[in-house]
């Protein structure tokens, strides 16, 4: 079994006995702020500034989503919209923040209408795997769930923003158990929780190791026994604007049709998620296919302010090898309970359970200064010791509490429970966003925002288990703001859209490009729009 690394393997077999009882190496916080620095990938200097829209000249952006910030539009240049179908609220994104929001919004007497591009449920929510976070323990409170997660975001979190998301946790956690979310439990029916890194009590929840998807398939099954229409593969292709600064609506990308939807709307919510799949700087991602920016691209024509966008998360332990998972997620649960990560010649060489832009970037160095593992395909990783935790926890531990990564190794001839695996940090999450205020609303009359699209409340670096949180507290908390400051209907046209389209056509340079670009170029899948001539 793997070979090739022989001799790596048998050094990381001989130290384990030793190294299971030994503390972790520890770091004084100057030399974990230098090691963030000199080798975390925001601060690989791979950023530039845009020149137009309300960042502009003010805000770094990774070069990929500048580009795509600073690309023309998706729809031809004479098409006009006409009303294809109203609705009083338009939800853009059938993950999790989404379909929250459309459960909120169930008992208000209005038509609801949640568009996504893929399926409800084709999501980064079914992504997530380690768990969500929620003061319940009885030595914990949500000061201190929010005193750690404002101290894991480098206190640029607005706070706020996460104050609200602490103190509404454990009521959403109540909410989500409700609706049918099966929580792993100690056998005295509390709540089984676990430590994350960052965390000063164990506080995350879990589903064994599919957690969000889990979350994902109780708020699916909610809503289509509700009364919310789901429009399945209808990407957002614009917004539309009264011409005086309020949203009004979208226009639509039917992709089984290949037509435009010309939709009104008195409420419109950006749900759209995070960017992973733009592959910032040739990183592999742990995203789902959908995961291309959308939102920040349509936002920001808008007028809309971006927060943070300098500012993503790289998960410390994405797969490796074998070639087929490189970029998938290896929980930092698995850390949590005990993992060790090792380099080349078995040394453990970080605190697994400091911040996740410090882990990451101990292991970025450890393959910098070649104290990696390189594997056949010529990727460099280095190991984490799973079948350390039946060591320490007893046998069959890991099988039981994380069968999906058991599963998905073994179909390769790997047993995580007696092999070490790959692992290398994979773009996770987008830290920033749109700036909204505490009710979920944008800068924009008729625009909210919630999820991973939006950015502040987890400042430059989020904790595990909060994402999760995140789209059950604000996708309600959006509902909920929508009901109470729900704007009259407006006519709808595409004033803002054409004002940006004209700036751009001013710059010297422009991405030959199109936006919002709605799938990664490796998937083959293309947009082709057909337009109707009346």
């Amino acid at each position: 079994m793997m070979e090739w690394a022989r001799d790596s393997l048998e050094k990381i077999a001989r130290t384990r006995p030793q190294r299971a009882e030994q503390p972790p190496p520890k770091l004084d916080e100057r030399a974990v702020d230098l090691l963030v620095r000199d080798y975390h990938p925001d601060h690989a200097g791979m950023e530039r500034l845009v020149s137009v829209g309300p960042n502009a000249g003010t805000q770094r952006f990774p070069h990929e989503l500048a580009d795509l910030l600073e690309a023309d539009g998706l729809l031809p240049e004479d098409f006009h919209p006409s009303v294809d179908l109203a609705t009083d609220v338009l939800i853009i994104g059938g993950g999790g923040a989404g379909a929250t929001a459309a459960l909120t919004l169930e008992d208000a007497g209005l038509q609801v209408t949640l568009a996504t591009k893929l399926r409800l449920g084709d999501s980064n929510t079914v992504m997530a795997e380690g768990g969500i976070q929620a003061a319940l323990g009885p030595d914990d409170s949500t000061r201190r769930h929010f005193a750690d997660s404002f101290a894991g975001g480098h206190g640029k979190n607005d706070a706020e923003l996460l104050r609200i998301l602490c103190e509404r946790g454990p009521d959403r956690i109540r909410w989500l158990t409700r609706l049918g979310c099966l929580f792993d439990r100690n056998a005295d029916g509390t709540f089984r929780l676990r430590s994350c890194g960052g965390s000063s009590a164990p506080r995350v929840l879990a589903c064994r190791d599919y957690t969000g998807l889990e979350i994902m398939r109780v708020l699916r099954d909610a809503l289509l026994q509700g009364r919310t229409q789901v429009l399945n593969h209808h990407s957002a292709a614009e917004l539309l604007d009264d011409g005086h600064g309020q949203v009004a609506g979208a226009v639509l990308w039917d992709s089984q049709s290949g037509k435009l939807v010309s939709v009104s709307a008195r409420a419109v919510l950006l749900a759209t998620g995070g960017s992973g799949q733009l592959h910032l700087q040739g990183y592999p991602t742990s995203n789902h296919l959908g995961a291309t920016g959308d939102g920040l691209v349509l936002a920001y024509r808008q007028g809309c302010k971006l927060v943070h966008m300098d500012s993503f998360q790289y998960h410390p332990s994405g797969a490796c090898y074998p070639e087929a998972l490189a970029g998938q997620l290896v929980t930092e649960s698995i850390r949590s309970i005990g993992a060790h990560l090792l380099n080349a010649d078995g040394e453990r060489f970080v605190d697994e359970l400091l911040y996740r832009d410090a882990v990451a970037s101990a292991i970025i160095r450890e393959v910098v200064e070649r104290r990696g593992v390189k594997t056949p395909a010529g990727r460099y990783g280095v190991w984490l010791d799973t079948p350390l935790i039946d060591l320490k926890k007893g046998e069959g531990t890991l099988r039981r509490q994380f069968p999906g990564l058991i599963h998905r190794f073994e179909r390769y001839g790997i047993d995580p429970a007696r092999h070490p695996i790959l692992v290398y940090p994979t773009l996770h999450y987008q830290n920033g966003g749109i700036a909204i205020d505490s009710q979920c609303r944008t800068e924009l009359r008729g625009l909210w925002a919630a999820g991973e699209v939006t950015g502040g409340v987890h400042g430059t670096n989020r904790l595990m288990g909060n994402s999760l949180l995140d789209i059950a507290v604000f996708g309600a908390l959006a509902g909920e703001s929508i009901k109470q400051n729900l704007p009259p209907r407006a006519r709808i046209t595409l004033s803002a859209a054409i004002r940006h389209r004209e700036a751009l056509k001013k710059l010297p340079h422009r991405p030959a490009k199109t936006a919002p670009q709605l799938f990664p170029p490796a998937s083959g899948l293309k947009v082709e729009i057909a337009v109707s001539r009346t």
